[in-house]
């Protein structure tokens, strides 16, 4: 950054394994998760929190605003696919699903919103990944068409969102 510039962005972001498989065992996020805060991290901005369930990754920083959000979410899937697949820990080609919500905060929200992401795994023990993401998208007053929302098949079958 250049002298005299200061900034205070917060920003959290979502995204899906592609097909909302749930492919990301515990042994795997205590892997991958750091991976991704590390690359955060390389890009210039302060990484807080990286964590999500088994399809699903929210990733907590404070943005460099010479970065895109746009080029951080592309930086962090391109290397993060490539550092699954090099690790070869699924059978076919990982990847993630495309698209991303992106949420900003100030200040004063950090603590809670870090502690929200620190416990996604006891919060999906009681809300499906689509219902979490709707109801941030509503709370951040994002207008959505549910056509452009990630993949979350059949909503008959009440078992797939978890």
């Amino acid at each position: 950054m250049k002298p005299g510039v200061f900034s205070q962005l917060y920003e959290q972001l979502v995204f899906a394994v592609r097909f909302r498989e749930s492919l990301l065992s515990k042994p795997i996020r205590e892997l991958l998760f750091p991976y991704i805060s590390g690359i955060v991290s390389n890009l210039g901005h302060k990484s807080f929190i990286v964590n999500g369930y088994f399809d699903h990754v929210h990733v907590f920083y404070g943005r460099n605003p010479s970065v895109s959000t746009s080029d951080t979410v592309a930086a962090i899937k391109k290397s993060s696919a490539w550092f699954v697949n090099e690790n070869r820990w699924f059978h076919g080609r990982f990847q993630w699903q495309d698209g991303y919500g992106a949420f900003s905060y100030g200040n004063g929200q950090i603590d809670n919103i870090y502690k929200y992401i620190l416990f996604q795994e006891e919060h999906h023990s009681g809300k499906k990944f689509k219902h979490e993401y709707v109801e941030m998208l509503t709370e951040a007053g994002i207008v959505y068409d549910e056509k452009y929302l990630f993949d979350f098949f059949d909503v008959s079958d009440p078992d797939i969102f978890i």
